[in-house]
């Protein structure tokens, strides 16, 4: 009965819109008190979380991509991913995934991608002929397509919580990323030809000028990727880097921020660092009663009479995460991982493949039907039902939904370049 009473209140307050953070403040708080358990646990992960050394990369990675979307990078790169890849048959197409791609792994979310690159891309795709169900759809599913790419935010995130290597996890979700790019750019390709859409003659010229303006932005992902894998700097001292090439750039040499607009980009992304962290501490402390409670071992015992092999297990699971990432994406990274986790080991699944499988069903969350993220922003910024939406994303849902089967039932896709 109390536990009923707790479920009804915790859904009642959500419902009235109560912050994520101070209802697993609560439960926590509440859990511990009910076993006669020090409620300092509590306390002591949200101290704990600030020795992290990764968790630098957090605030910094987060200023950096408010950086970005704030000033001339969405068009520059958009521009040169024209001049590259305008001869191929629907190569604007070829360009949106490309561009949404790099500057979500760099922003680390899929709605600073759809308002900035969105209200860009869309009258540029629907001028060289392509349907507008095909463009809605693809700007709202390549909101989320660079989650897989570091330095994802979400990544890091998962890292943090379910105490897997971030390099590794990094390695992991790379090659998911590039087979979904593969799919989905091999789509787009044969609508732009059913479509009759005109190609770009390529031209040096204009990959010359383009590549000229985006100087200073190119060598970005190689800095910072580069010097990761090539054991230069931590994923703290990535971020550190990132953070400062991108302000000397961004406000120094383009000078498209003045310094006095700093202060409300700061203020921006520091208002979702600091929710993102609160969240993050009562999370562990949950986590603690979590374990303590051998719900994970208990969960499993229960799961057992219905998945007794791995493959099935592997269904389940895909199915919940689709559902819990297309509702609350962070809050799923921070209730759901501490709790899938051991339970998935005991099915002899890989860390760093679950991982992986995660991301992915956070990728394609985001456009879920009905609750999906980017569904709603979409709505929003292009200013259509999400009936509409619903209809033009599915073709793009399907694909990734088959490309999550080759990742769940291929384990060596996440893990080739982790476990050679």
């Amino acid at each position: 009965m109390t536990a009923l009473l707790i479920t009804v209140l915790m859904l009642v307050l959500s419902a009235l819109g109560a912050p994520v953070y101070a209802l697993l403040g609560f439960l926590a708080l509440f859990l511990f008190h009910q076993s006669d358990q020090s409620l300092s646990a509590v306390i002591v992960e949200m101290q704990r979380l600030t020795t992290m050394p990764s968790l630098i990369a957090v605030p910094l990675f987060t200023f950096a991509g408010y950086l970005l979307a704030e000033s001339g990078a969405p068009r520059r790169l958009v521009n040169l991913a024209q001049a590259m890849f305008g001869w191929l048959p629907g190569s604007m197409a070829v360009v949106g995934l490309v561009t949404c791609a790099l500057f979500t792994a760099f922003t680390g979310a899929s709605g600073v991608t759809i308002i900035a690159l969105g209200g860009l891309l869309y009258p540029m795709l629907r001028d060289q002929g392509y349907p507008e169900k095909f463009t809605l759809g693809l700007l709202t599913t390549t909101g989320s397509l660079g989650l897989l790419f570091p330095p994802s935010l979400p990544i890091i995130l998962y890292g943090i919580v379910g105490k897997v290597e971030i390099d590794k996890l990094f390695a992991a979700c790379a090659l998911p990323g590039l087979l979904l790019m593969l799919i989905l750019g091999l789509y787009t390709l044969i609508v732009g030809w059913k479509a009759g859409v005109p190609r770009i003659p390529f031209s040096g010229k204009t990959l010359a000028t383009a590549a000229r303006q985006a100087a200073w932005e190119i060598p970005l992902p190689f800095l910072v990727i580069g010097g990761f894998y090539g054991g230069c700097f931590t994923a703290g001292e990535a971020s550190a880097v990132m953070a400062m090439y991108v302000l000397v750039v961004e406000v120094m040499i383009y000078k498209d921020i003045k310094p006095g607009e700093l202060k409300a980009v700061v203020v921006k992304s520091m208002t979702l660092v600091g929710s993102i962290l609160v969240v993050l501490g009562t999370a562990l402390g949950l986590m603690n009663y979590v374990i303590d409670a051998e719900i994970p071992s208990k969960l499993f015992d229960w799961l057992h009479q219905y998945a007794s092999s791995k493959v099935q297990f592997l269904i389940i699971l895909n199915a919940f995460l689709l559902v819990v990432n297309m509702v609350e994406i962070f809050s799923a990274i921070f209730i759901v991982v501490p709790i899938i986790v051991p339970v998935a080991k005991q099915y002899g699944i890989d860390p760093i493949h679950l991982g992986a499988l995660f991301l992915l069903n956070l990728e394609i969350g985001y456009m879920t039907p009905p609750m999906g993220l980017n569904l709603f922003l979409s709505s929003s910024r292009f200013d259509k039902p999400l009936t509409q939406l619903y209809s033009a994303t599915m073709p793009f849902w399907i694909l990734m939904i088959l490309a999550l089967l080759v990742v769940t039932y291929v384990p060596q896709v996440s893990l080739l370049l982790v476990r050679p």
